[in-house]
């Protein structure tokens, strides 16, 4: 009986529909157009920092699908790094993280190269360098040989009646059938580039060809695939943390194209609508690199304190609510008397402004850009700031 799609004699001829798909690729290729064209306006400084921002959030989100939680700080130190910027800090290795940032990173920075057997096995050792799994051993750099059966995905496994989403070809059909997925790959690309990426993504996990790690894979090669429509090395936006936001109707979608008829227009459209999705999302994150890099120009004389800095950055990354003395302590592990030095200074700038209410309620909104004024110091009057003049 023909359950999964690689069961089907036509396999692999995927088809979909045209008109469907017109108004969700028009959309997301829009907003790709558009993010191109405004990374390529706002100075090199904001685009590293933008792509900092980017790749280490595809990093951190991609593992988060797969149940894995790695450390934001880490991940951003080892992307730092990577891409040559100065915030990389000490090299605090994480055998996880730099396996996972090096499959991300080599995705975008040699898009050029061929994706070959090599390549997919190279990944997978990144990922799984201890060659275990939870614990386990597992086959790693090679096909998988279902030496303990067959591959399936399961949710409850532990139940006395497990769910099976999906079970993967036999071992002995992988090496050939991963052979015509890459011919396929490498051979030209006669479809919508964002079409390609979104079959790629799906035939690589229906293969399912190695023992784990097979979805972080799979959106690597897609990310892989857009990189190559795009022709730049740098990426400004993460496909795994749209699916991460969706992922619920990123498994629906992926079993119900699994388990349906070769005719793949829904994940198609889900694909087209998850990458514009993801582009929205960078163009926020777009606005708050911009805006950052505008608001520490504006304020590069300002003698600002340690706290103040990492407050300010705080607010300047979207942190949410009002800012209180109790707050400013908590952030910054001082006393309350120099958390209300601090804000008090940031009110003489103007850069905030005290909300309604006193005394225990007494808070404080973030006021750039400036709503209640410009944020600056008078002309001959030295900056204010929380700290007291040294003595000489």
């Amino acid at each position: 009986m023909v359950v999964y799609i690689w069961q089907r004699d036509e396999w692999p001829s995927f088809r979909w529909d045209g008109n469907r798909l017109l108004s969700p690729l028009a959309r997301a290729r829009h907003r790709q157009g558009f993010l191109l064209g405004k990374m390529s306006d706002i100075g090199f400084a904001a685009q590293r920092e933008a792509e900092l921002a980017a790749l280490s959030e595809d990093v951190v989100k991609t593992s988060a699908i797969e149940g894995e939680v790695l450390d934001p700080a880490s991940v951003r130190s080892s992307v730092a790094r990577r891409l040559g910027l100065s915030e990389a800090g000490p090299m605090l290795v994480d055998r996880r993280v730099e396996g996972v940032v090096g499959i991300v990173m080599d995705a975008s920075s040699n898009h050029v190269q061929p994706l070959t057997e090599e390549r997919l096995h190279g990944w997978h050792a990144a990922l799984f360098p201890t060659g275990r799994s939870g614990g386990e051993p597992i086959d790693v750099a090679r096909w998988r040989t279902d030496r303990l059966g067959a591959m399936q995905v399961v949710s409850n496994p532990f139940s006395p009646r497990p769910t099976v989403h999906y079970e993967a070809p036999p071992a002995r059909r992988v090496a050939s059938e991963m052979a015509a997925f890459l011919r396929w790959f490498n051979a030209g690309r006669e479809i919508d580039p964002l079409l390609r990426a979104g079959l790629a993504h799906l035939w690589f996990v229906t293969i399912h060809p190695m023992d784990d790690g097979n979805g972080r894979i799979a959106r690597v090669v897609a990310d892989l695939a857009m990189a190559q429509a795009e022709g730049t090395r740098q990426r400004f936006y993460s496909l795994s943390a749209a699916i991460e936001r969706d992922r619920t109707h990123y498994y629906n979608a992926l079993e119900a194209a699994q388990k349906g008829d070769l005719d793949i227009t829904d994940w198609l459209v889900w694909f087209a609508e998850c990458c514009e999705s993801a582009i929205q999302a960078a163009e926020a994150m777009t606005e708050r690199v911009v805006n950052t890099a505008r608001f520490w120009k504006a304020h590069a004389a300002y003698p600002f304190s340690g706290r103040q800095r990492q407050v300010l950055g705080k607010l300047l990354e979207g942190c949410d609510g009002p800012i209180t003395a109790r707050k400013w302590t908590g952030l910054c592990g001082c006393s309350p008397d120099t958390a209300q030095r601090d804000m008090s200074a940031l009110v003489g700038l103007g850069l905030l402004a005290r909300n309604p209410g006193s005394g225990r309620s007494t808070s404080y909104r973030f006021n750039w850009p400036p709503i209640d004024g410009p944020s600056v110091v008078p002309e001959g009057k030295p900056p204010v700031t929380g700290q007291q003049p040294a003595k000489r």
